[in-house]
C-alpha cells in the first residue's frame, strides 16, 4: 500500500529560512513504524509553530510536517491492542517534532503512542482539545493529587486565554473551584467568565517585583503556563500546603525565588509534562476529559476555531504573534 495524501511541509531554502506549503506525499515518505493512522483532525499547538519556523530545538531534520496531536481512523495495525477502523488519538512523544505529525493526512507511528478514543468524545472534540486540554487535565490531576479541594479556596490559572489555560478554567470551574483567571489580552474577560472564571486579572495583578520572599497568601492551587516572574510571584503567594502545577514557560523559562514558600508553608510546586507521560496516567485523562472533566458544546464552541490545512499557515504566523485565543482545530478532510 502506497498512496498519495497531503500534508503541511517545512523546508529550508536554499538561500536561507525556511518556506512551508502543502503538497503531495507518499506513505513511502513516512517512516517504518507498527500503526499507520488516516488523521482526520490535528490541532494547532506553539511547539507546531516553532516546528514550522526551523526552530531545531524542536525539529533537528528537514523537510518536516509538524503536528503534535492527531486524531483519526487505525488503517493497519501490527499490535493486537489496534484494528483497522479503530478511532484512536496519538498526543506527545515525538509526534511532529522529528516523526512527521498531524499536519498530515496519514502518520505512521509506534503503536505504543496510541489511545483508544473514549466513546463520550468525537475526533474533532479530541483535536479540540489536544496537547493543550490533556494538560490542563493533568494539571488539575495533579492539584487534586496534592489535596487541592474548592472548599480550601481560590485557584490561579495563568495565561488563561491560551490553549491550556482556557482549557483549565472549564476544567476547574465545572469541578466546582472558584477560578481566578489571568490574562494579558484585554479583550478577554467576557469569554473567561464565559468558560467559567469568576474573576479576571490582568498579568499585572499577578506579577510583583517587590523582592519579597513572600506575599500574603492566596491560592489554594495554582495551574501556571507561563513561567517567568508570574510563576514565582504565584509561589509567593500560595496558601499553606497548596500546590503550584507550573505546565509552560510562554513568559521564561527561568525561575528566581527563595526557599521559603517550600519550608515555611510547605507549598508544592509540581512540574507537568505531558509529553512522556505513562500510558496508563495517558489514558485515565482522556476518560475524564470524556466524562465529567469534558466541555459543554457551548464551551467548545467558544474555544476552538477550525481551519483546513491551506488556511493554517496565517494561524501559525497568529499564534507566534499571540494573536491566537483558545484552540485552533485543523481538519484533514473526510
Amino acid at each position: 500500500m502506497d498512496q498519495e495524501f497531503i500534508a503541511l511541509v517545512v523546508s529550508e531554502r536554499s538561500e536561507g529560512g525556511f518556506e512551508r506549503s502543502v503538497t503531495t506525499r507518499r506513505l513511502a515518505d513516512l517512516p517504518a513504524n507498527d500503526a499507520l493512522i488516516r488523521v482526520r483532525y490535528s490541532s494547532l499547538n506553539y511547539k507546531d509553530a516553532l516546528s514550522a519556523t526551523g526552530h531545531r530545538g524542536v525539529t533537528r531534520r528537514y523537510p518536516h510536517t509538524p503536528g503534535i496531536d492527531a486524531a483519526g481512523e487505525v488503517v493497519e495495525s501490527a499490535s493486537a491492542d489496534y484494528k483497522p477502523g479503530d478511532e484512536v488519538i496519538v498526543t506527545g512523544y515525538d509526534l511532529g517534532m522529528n516523526t512527521p505529525g498531524g499536519f498530515g493526512q496519514y502518520i505512521r507511528v509506534p503503536s505504543a503512542w496510541v489511545v483508544r478514543k473514549p466513546e463520550g468524545l468525537t475526533l474533532r472534540e479530541s483535536m479540540a482539545l489536544g496537547t493543550a486540554g490533556f494538560t490542563a487535565a493533568l494539571s488539575v490531576h495533579q492539584l487534586r493529587r496534592h489535596g487541592v479541594t474548592p472548599e480550601q479556596g481560590d485557584v490561579l490559572v495563568s495565561g488563561a486565554s491560551g490553549g491550556v489555560g482556557c482549557l483549565a478554567v472549564v476544567i476547574l470551574s465545572k469541578l466546582g473551584y472558584r477560578v481566578v483567571a489571568a490574562t494579558g489580552k484585554a479583550d478577554a474577560g467576557d469569554w473567561l467568565r464565559q468558560l467559567g472564571a469568576q474573576e479576571i486579572l490582568s498579568r499585572d495583578d499577578v506579577r510583583d517585583s517587590s523582592g519579597k520572599a513572600l506575599l500574603k497568601e492566596r491560592w489554594a492551587g495554582v495551574v501556571d503556563t507561563v513561567g517567568g516572574e508570574i510563576l514565582a510571584t504565584a509561589i509567593k503567594a500560595t496558601k499553606r500546603g497548596g500546590c503550584v502545577a507550573c505546565c509552560g514557560n510562554v513568559a521564561s523559562p527561568e525561575l528566581h525565588t527563595t526557599v521559603y514558600p517550600f519550608i515555611l508553608r510547605g507549598v508544592t510546586l509540581q512540574g507537568v509534562d505531558s509529553a512522556e507521560t505513562p500510558m496508563p496516567l495517558r489514558a485515565q485523562m482522556w476518560c475524564n476529559l470524556a466524562g465529567e472533566w469534558k466541555p459543554s458544546p457551548a464551551a467548545f464552541e467558544a474555544i476552538a476555531q477550525t481551519v483546513t490545512l491551506d488556511g493554517l499557515s496565517p494561524m501559525i504566523d497568529a499564534i507566534l504573534q499571540g494573536r491566537i485565543r483558545g484552540r485552533v482545530v485543523v481538519d484533514l478532510g473526510g
